[in-house]
């Protein structure tokens, strides 16, 4: 079944592409989601006048990622702090939301599916990734993960060592039962 496509989809093309494709694919799936129209003899006008648009709004988009690229690579590199354990492990890894989180922090909007880590990254240290903002427009960015340790885990060793030889040191709930019981 020939379709045009509305909106880039995915591992199929861009918007304003002519493409062949299943039958069952195009009504179960394209279609319902307004991704594309199906290609008859009267829509191939309005496919013409479409591609028109499309160029100048690329153009427009193309212009405004362009700026926002310079933004980015004049930014360098990127901090992220993250938990790690008493042995240095990340609790969880950086993803590309983390990063985008941190892109809007700074004041740049970036969606997260076009962060590309490469890898994935579970461990402190620097990391080279790359921004895909258009289709020919990519910034490098070193990424800093920065470790901070859970408090938590650093507090355990001192009530350990608060507690007595000899004497078991008794959680405040256990003692609070304790000291009812008694009056």
């Amino acid at each position: 079944m020939k379709v045009i496509l509305q909106k880039d989809v995915p591992n199929l093309g861009d918007a304003g592409e002519v493409k062949d494709v299943a039958a069952g694919y195009a009504r179960n799936y394209l279609i319902p989601r307004n991704f594309v129209i199906v290609a008859q003899a009267g829509s191939t006008r309005a496919l013409e006048h479409q591609q028109q648009l499309m160029a100048r709004q690329a153009a427009k988009r193309t212009k405004v990622m362009q700026g926002l690229a310079g933004e980015l690579s004049a930014l360098g590199s990127l901090d992220v702090t993250v938990r790690v354990g008493a042995n240095g492990k990340m609790f969880g890894s950086v993803t590309p939301m983390v990063v985008a989180q941190a892109l809007a922090a700074k004041g740049h909007a970036i969606d997260r599916r076009k962060v590309d880590l490469g890898e994935r990254i579970r461990n402190p240290g620097t990391y080279n990734i790359k921004l895909r903002l258009a289709e020919k427009i990519h910034v490098p960015l070193t990424l800093n993960v920065i470790a901070e340790h859970d408090p938590e885990e650093e507090w355990a060793p001192i009530v350990e060592e608060r507690a007595r030889p000899g004497q078991e040191a008794e959680p405040s709930e256990a003692a609070a039962e304790k000291e009812a019981d008694s009056e």
